[in-house]
């Protein structure tokens, strides 16, 4: 596809992980894992368990039958056509000789197809073998169809096709004018299939008037005792793919002898890879060690395993990685098992995910653990999304020979070439190429604020997109002046122009902004290096967590850094004076002192085990405002605080630790745990109104006189302002609510 060659199949020997063999404990192994609904889900959907039956079709003329697997054996009186996959070993033996051309040609046009392609697009394409098979129950011959939405891998690779309650059914009859019988009593498919499972049986000889659940069990019990088929549970999953051709990668400790695989001896383990000169591909689409000559001289297998080879297990080796005599030290795991906790992206929900489960119930079986599951609880952290830009109108004259014109959503045209629907244009020697219509993005840096830029910025943004570049190729400060102008409207749209010397403004582009997965690709990173050398590790680190919910994906914006650098500054001020001077006082604290204290304590400690570091940060910033208004300096609350804030800023709490004449490190400390005598409630702030609307809050013990209260309150300068001398008509007190005068 990249390069410009032809993608044709190809088999070639493979290795496979038979993760298969563990569908059903993979399934069964889910209850027991503290994983989020939608993990699980998709986990469930990729093993893809189903209960159908495997059913026999003779082929008319030949003394074999096509199996089908289907989950709808109530349906098959509906089976008016059958499709195989190109894959198919039968296709050989049954294309009759008058389908022969058509059924190479179309394999031929199979062979350039992925698996992805064959699914995902809509394309319909099919070819007609030639041959019939009979219809177990109606011994009517129905035509037997390739086509490549059915593949190889899954089920058994032939289907038997119900146009009338499968949509690619349907829509292939439809397509190639094959008969779609109506089976569902009442259910109108002139236009469209009928996939649910709620309409009663029709045409269906002895299944007519029988609901999905009493078709199917009879179905099922006539197919068993015709000899023609049987129950069947089925696994939409397939076995992994454990080889790769390359050079990188575990070589699999296998030699060849007279084309059969044997283990290498264990005198000879570990197989390293050898050193190379070229990474080139071997011949035949095999991977660079088919190409080394001591290597295939002692017929080593050339492929190399995959990535999740190492991955699926290593975690394991952790528990005693300088064990020698076992795989795993058997005291080490009795004290570590399985992970407590597992914190990662849902990307790997079917690939690194099933693989660990598998590899840990194989090593379990082997009788190297003592559990089968490998992560007990999981969360998956959202993704950190930016702001990407896209160019989607331009005008610009670079020079008078090249004038370059995005005049719709990126079409560029230069004067030189415009062929195949790409545009090309060669600057500095290096040939730039676009197709039409694709999106171009350019350097997030280049917006910096919504006000007039410099000259060196707006340079530094062009000189890391070389599509800019390619647009602007002689961008200098005599064509485009010092006066940039930047401007969004609030939509996501937004436009660049130079000031002229009379402040008009002349607009080079316009374009639009969206919120998006963060990536070097779509320039729209935000270097962490940068974020530190400005803020500082624990501000960005604190910034990050205070984003939001950890599972939730969340929009970065630097505007919102400056309130967790406020923070920290804030903290610090506790500790340290304008001279930079330690102020701690070892007075003892206050009550309400005290109170912030634990409050906090308490808060962090539960919000730490709910994973909700968001709200963590946000109750800091409350304990530090609270205990800033109190002018509190004292160490016997500070410190404690320290310690509870170290770990989301390690580097400040650490260096004020020490000033505080500790030898030890702070991360050796005791986490503080809060004490619930402090966090007894013996007073309230009441919200008092007059005539409902709140004036004044006054602070009352809970246990006061109702009467008491009252007096205090009439007494109370600002309710007297606000009284304006009117005598009141009720006094209404809510304990530990509210208190209301009515005038």
């Amino acid at each position: 596809e990249r390069g410009g060659h032809p993608v044709v199949k190809k088999k070639m020997r493979q290795w496979f992980l038979r993760i298969t063999e563990y569908a059903d404990r993979l399934l069964q192994g889910l209850e027991t894992l503290d994983w989020s609904e939608p993990m699980k889900e998709m986990q469930r959907n990729w093993i893809g368990r189903s209960e159908g039956a495997l059913i026999q079709f003779s082929v008319v003329g030949h003394r074999f039958s096509v199996e089908v697997f289907t989950t709808r054996p109530d349906t098959i009186f509906g089976c008016s056509f059958m499709v195989i996959a190109p894959e198919h070993d039968l296709i050989s033996k049954i294309t009759s000789a008058e389908q022969k051309a058509e059924v190479e040609k179309y394999l031929q046009y199979v062979k350039s197809r992925s698996d992805v392609e064959r699914m995902s697009e809509k394309k319909i394409t099919g070819c007609f073998t030639g041959a019939y098979a009979m219809h177990p129950f109606t011994n009517q011959p129905i035509p037997v169809w390739i086509s490549e939405y059915v593949l190889a891998g899954y089920g058994t690779g032939a289907i038997m096709a119900v146009p009338a309650g499968d949509s690619r059914d349907y829509a292939f009859a439809k397509h190639f004018n094959l008969p779609i019988p109506n089976i569902f009593e009442g259910i109108d498919i002139a236009e469209k299939c009928y996939e649910e499972k709620t309409a009663v049986l029709c045409n269906s000889d002895f299944l007519n008037g029988l609901d999905y659940k009493a078709a199917t069990k009879k179905m099922l019990d006539a197919l068993e005792e015709k000899n023609i088929g049987q129950r069947k549970i089925n696994f939409k999953m397939r076995d992994a793919g454990f080889s790769r051709q390359r050079y990188w990668g575990e070589p699999f400790p296998i030699y060849f002898e007279n084309g059969i695989a044997k283990a290498l001896p264990e005198n000879e383990l570990p197989l390293e890879l050898p050193h190379v000169a070229s990474y080139s591909p071997g011949p035949e689409g095999q991977g660079p060690l088919a190409n080394i000559k001591d290597w295939t001289d002692r017929n080593l297998e050339t492929n190399t395993m995959p990535g999740y080879a190492g991955s699926s297990w290593y975690f394991l080796r952790y528990m005693s990685p300088q064990e020698d005599d076992a795989f795993v030290n058997e005291e080490a795991m009795k004290y570590w098992g399985a992970v407590d906790f597992y914190n990662g992206g849902s990307e790997h929900a079917v690939g690194h995910l099933l693989y660990s489960r598998m590899w840990t119930k194989v090593l379990h079986d082997l009788g190297f653990i003592n559990f089968d599951e490998p992560f007990k609880k999981m969360v998956n952290q959202g993704m950190i999304t930016g702001k990407s830009l896209f160019i989607a109108k331009t005008k610009f004259v670079s020079s008078e020979n090249n004038e370059i014109t995005l005049i719709t959503t990126n079409d560029i045209i230069t004067r030189e070439n415009k062929e195949g629907g790409k545009f090309k244009i060669e600057i500095d020697g290096i040939e730039y190429s676009y197709k039409e219509h694709s999106e171009h993005r350019f350097p997030v840096n280049f917006t910096n604020g919504d006000s007039k830029i410099s000259y060196e910025n707006l340079k530094k943004a062009f000189n890391e997109s070389a599509y800019l570049k390619s647009i602007f190729p002689e961008i200098n400060e005599s064509n485009l002046g010092n006066k940039i102008l930047w401007r969004t409207d609030g939509t996501g749209k937004f436009i660049f122009a130079r000031i002229d010397d009379n402040d008009r403004e002349n607009i080079l582009f316009e374009g639009r902004s969206e919120v998006e997965k963060m990536s070097k690709s779509k320039y729209n990173v935000v270097n962490p290096d940068d974020m530190i050398a400005q803020y500082g590790a624990d501000t960005f680190r604190m910034y990050e967590m205070f984003l939001g919910p950890i599972e939730l994906s969340k929009p970065w914006d630097t505007k919102g850094i400056e309130g967790v650098s406020r923070f920290l500054r804030k903290f610090w001020n506790l500790f340290v004076d304008e001279n930079g001077n330690l102020k701690i006082s070892s007075e003892a604290a206050t009550e309400a002192e005290l109170k912030i204290l634990h409050k906090t304590i308490k808060k962090i400690n539960e919000d730490i085990e709910k994973l909700s570091y968001n709200t963590c940060v946000s109750q800091f910033m409350i304990c530090v405002n609270e205990l800033q208004a109190l002018k509190c300096n004292k160490q016997s609350v500070l410190e404690p605080l320290l310690i509870l804030l170290n770990p989301f800023a390690p580097f400040i709490t650490e260096f004020l630790w020490k000033q505080l004449n500790h030898t030890e490190s702070i991360i050796d400390a005791a986490f503080p745990q809060h004490d619930e005598k402090y966090l007894i409630e013996n007073s309230f702030s009441y919200p008092v109104a007059i005539n409902g609307k709140t004036r004044v809050n006054l602070e009352f013990a809970l246990d006061a006189d109702a009467k008491d209260i009252e007096v205090t309150v009439l007494a109370d300068a600002t309710i007297q302002k606000f009284m304006e001398g009117k005598p009141m008509k009720k006094f209404i007190f809510v304990k530990g609510r509210m208190i209301n005068v009515v005038v």
